[in-house]
């Protein structure tokens, strides 16, 4: 497409707006009308030339076939289009048969827009387009309008023309149009602060994305090919895959039929694409509204290829109630089969924290994939994405979880680092993932990593945040070294791009918690019982109630008689209470429970005392001992927890006191081997996974661990989990052990990690000549404030 012609159209196109608007909408509100109408315009200009044909086929309809319901197969093909307009009007003779009469001209347009097939009417309906038109008429500016449209100085037509002058007026293309779209909403969206271009990827990124995907297959592809776009915006991603493939100028040109789908939320943007649809002769049922994460809209399709560009960093917490119920995932896309440490198959949830569903997008068009047939392609996938997707969340967690599905399957084939300031909406680093489940040979088992950060060129003029792009010599670098499966190394500081192949468990890594023994303290005190009066999350209020009524507390009716002014005095202290707390905290039962600990408590040190016990163990079959003679005396027992929480109170860890004791474990030979053949060690380094041997044989003991203490190692999937904690771990932590049950497998990927190359700092002597040219240039003054003798520094630069 010519671009002074497109800077000309989108700047006339824009200037209607203060034309014509200015005293009747808000300058915000603007794109509310000149979208609709470009839109409107585009599709008018199409119908105009086969308008006579399709009135025609109406007046036959109605007169000669007696039908009350148009049928829309024979309109279409009046129109040549997959949609017509019955009405006898187009903009152009509104425009010319109009008086001075508003409603006389409503009336008629009403009429126009009415005479719409379905799919126009769902646009017009999205775009909110009648109340616009009847806003514009009772404004006196709807003439106007569509005189600005309706100019022989615009060309919004796929013919060439002429302007009145006889200027050649170039034909508006497809692409072109949009262009046209495009830049408008970018400079829409800026004029209102809002995120410019948040539906739009740079052309030039889609053009990387369609050669990334299609060029390894393109002497291969099917006959019938299908295109999908979860988000798929005002459908750049979805047009340009088509004309990559399709069109005579296409770098492939393929002869197979092409099909496209996709999803919008935003109205506005899927009344664009559907629109666009319409124009090139795509099926517009192919895209629909609404949201993809709630709802799997092709959940029956399977496609060849998918492309798309996300939103990332935006939360879907309120479609969380579509995907999960409660804490479970229960939208079948959103969970994975995944194997533990020990082999065991479970199903996982992947789905990312509510705060950024970018990898949700990802995981529904993988499952969207085509199985890879005999001789077939499989599927093919590139999607946008921010740092997020590659390092965020822990093993186990869901995207961890995502990442590993993606690798331990062998989905994923290369990830491309972007520049910053690529996108019009967005500065900060992204990339493309590269993803296929039918990989050739020499890409099984591996992944690649390219940083084109560095590879591009500056714009003259920033776009939004936009201010560089990929030249076309940058996108062919950038493919090529993808094709060719290239190793690029960069040196530090160097511009240009760089490039690593790895093992797919180059990725992975184990997870896995380093426990230390409990070693406790324990004393019977007034003022460690007390404690055992409150709750522990409920301390603070529990505190002041009772020291407001004492013991009157434990009676009923007084927390009911005093629960405004209990409350009141949360709300006073900025306590934020929600209403479980609130419940638990009015409780009587709540109170009694908390005053019996105490007394049980005061029983305890009456019968044992307050000597400070350095052995737990030896405190704790004293307390076993005295709280089994109370229970046979009085009946009265003790719960485990609200043990532990007495014995909790009472005691504190202390690195001096004995190791506190779990079990005594005694282990059959049988039992024994078993053992060793999972954790795969010798009898003499069990005390390594915490079985400590007596002097018994085949008897160990097992310890309490410190939670406190706790501390967790991560360690590569292509290292032993034994042999690591033995060379980075034991050496430093004596007595610690390896917790083989809380190991978790997780996946991340670091391009600073990969790509990073260590700059050394600059010498003495060459900051030193820096200070001085300074120094030079301020006449004194640094010398001044440093202390430095300019001559003796100088020196150092004759040396």
């Amino acid at each position: 497409m010519n671009h002074a012609f497109h800077n000309k159209l989108v700047s006339f196109i824009w200037s209607i707006a203060d034309d014509c608007l200015r005293d009747v909408y808000v300058r915000g509100k603007y794109r509310d009308v000149i979208l609709p109408m470009v839109v409107l315009r585009r599709l008018d200009a199409l119908l105009e030339p086969t308008k006579a044909a399709v009135l025609e086929e109406v007046r036959f309809q109605r007169k000669e076939m007696k039908l009350t319901e148009l049928e829309d197969s024979a309109l279409q093909a009046a129109s040549g289009y997959v949609f017509y307009n019955a009405s006898k009007w187009t903009l152009k003779q509104l425009y010319q048969t109009a008086t001075n009469n508003q409603q006389i001209l409503l009336a008629n347009v009403e009429e126009y827009l009415s005479g719409y097939s379905g799919n126009v009417k769902e646009i017009i309906g999205k775009f909110n387009l009648k109340a616009q038109v009847r806003h514009m008429a009772a404004k006196d500016v709807l003439l106007d309008v569509l005189e600005k449209f309706t100019s022989p100085y615009i060309n919004l037509t796929h013919e060439e023309a002429q302007d009145p002058e006889g200027n050649r007026l170039p034909a508006l293309s497809n692409l072109g149009m949009g262009y046209v779209f495009e830049e408008l909403i970018r400079r829409f969206n800026e004029e209102n602060n809002e995120e410019a271009g948040e539906h739009f990827t740079p052309r030039e990124v889609i053009e990387l994305m369609t050669h990334l995907v299609f060029d390894p297959v393109k002497d291969k592809l099917p006959p019938v090919m299908t295109i999908y776009d979860p988000a798929c915006g005002s459908g750049g991603m979805l047009t340009e895959s088509q004309n990559f493939i399709k069109d005579e100028e296409g770098a492939i040109r393929a002869s197979g039929d092409v099909y496209l789908y996709g999803k919008e939320i935003n109205d506005e943007t899927y009344a664009i694409c559907k629109s666009d649809m319409m124009i090139k002769g795509n099926n517009p049922a192919n895209i629909r509204v609404g949201s993809t994460l709630s709802t799997d809209e092709f959940a029956g399709n399977r496609f060849d290829f998918m492309l798309s560009n996300p939103p990332y960093g935006k939360s879907w917490a309120g479609e969380q109630k579509y995907i999960k119920d409660g804490g479970e995932v229960i939208d079948p896309r959103f969970k994975v089969q995944l194997k533990d440490y020990w082999g065991h198959v479970e199903t996982v949830d992947a789905a990312p924290r509510s705060s950024d569903g970018q990898l949700l997008f990802l995981m529904e068009m993988i499952s969207k994939m085509k199985a890879p047939q005999a001789g077939g392609l499989g599927s093919r996938i590139a999607s946008v994405h921010n740092g997020s997707s590659l390092f965020t969340g822990d093993a186990g967690s869901g995207e961890s979880n995502i990442r590993r599905h993606i690798i331990e399957n062998d989905l994923l084939e290369a990830i491309i680092q972007l520049p910053n300031n690529l996108f019009y909406n967005t500065g900060i680093t992204t990339y493309i993932w590269l993803l296929s489940n039918h990989k050739p040979e020499h890409r099984r088992g591996k992944a690649q990593l390219i940083d084109a950060s560095r590879l591009y060129r500056k714009l003259r003029k920033n776009l939004g945040n936009k201010n560089c792009e990929f030249a076309p010599e940058h996108i062919r670098e950038i493919t090529q070294t993808y094709l060719e499966l290239a190793s690029i190394d960069r040196p530090a500081g160097a511009e240009g791009i760089a490039a690593q192949v790895f093992d797919n468990r180059d990725f992975g890594y184990y997870k896995v918690a380093i426990e230390r023994p409990d070693r406790r303290k324990a004393q019977f005190s007034t003022e460690r019982i007390e404690t055992l009066r409150f709750d522990k999350a409920l301390g603070e209020p529990m505190a002041w109630i009772y020291g407001q009524w004492g013991d009157r507390v434990y009676e009923k009716g007084t927390l009911a008689e005093h629960e405004k002014a209990i409350l009141a005095w949360c709300e006073e202290q900025a306590l934020n209470l929600n209403a479980k707390q609130r419940k638990k905290l009015l409780n009587l039962e709540t109170w009694r429970k908390h005053h019996t600990l105490v007394q049980m408590a005061e029983h305890l040190m009456a019968v044992i005392g307050t000597d400070e016990f350095n052995d737990f163990n030896r405190f704790k079959t004293r307390v076993d001992k005295a709280l089994k003679a109370l229970a046979k005396e009085t009946g009265v027992k003790l719960g485990v927890s609200d043990k532990n929480q007495l014995l909790n109170a009472v005691s504190k860890y202390d690195e001096n006191a004995e190791k506190v004791i779990k079990k005594v474990e005694k282990f059959s030979q049988d039992q024994l081997r078993t053992l060793l053949q999972r954790l795969g060690c010798e009898e003499s380094e069990l005390a390594d996974f915490g079985y400590y041997a007596t002097e018994k044989p085949d008897e160990y003991l097992t310890y309490e661990s410190s939670s406190d203490l706790r501390d967790s190692e991560t360690i590569p999937l292509k290292d032993d989990i034994h042999q690591y904690f033995k060379a980075e771990v034991k050496p430093h932590v004596s007595e610690a052990w390896i917790n083989m049950d809380s190991v978790k497998i997780g996946y991340e990927i670091s391009f600073n990690k990969y790509f990073y190359r260590h700059q050394p700092l600059r010498s003495m002597e060459e900051v030193a000549r820096e200070i001085i040219a300074l120094e030079q240039q301020a006449e004194g003054l640094i010398a001044d404030i440093l202390g430095i003798d300019v001559e003796e520094v100088s020196g150092v630069e004759g040396e």
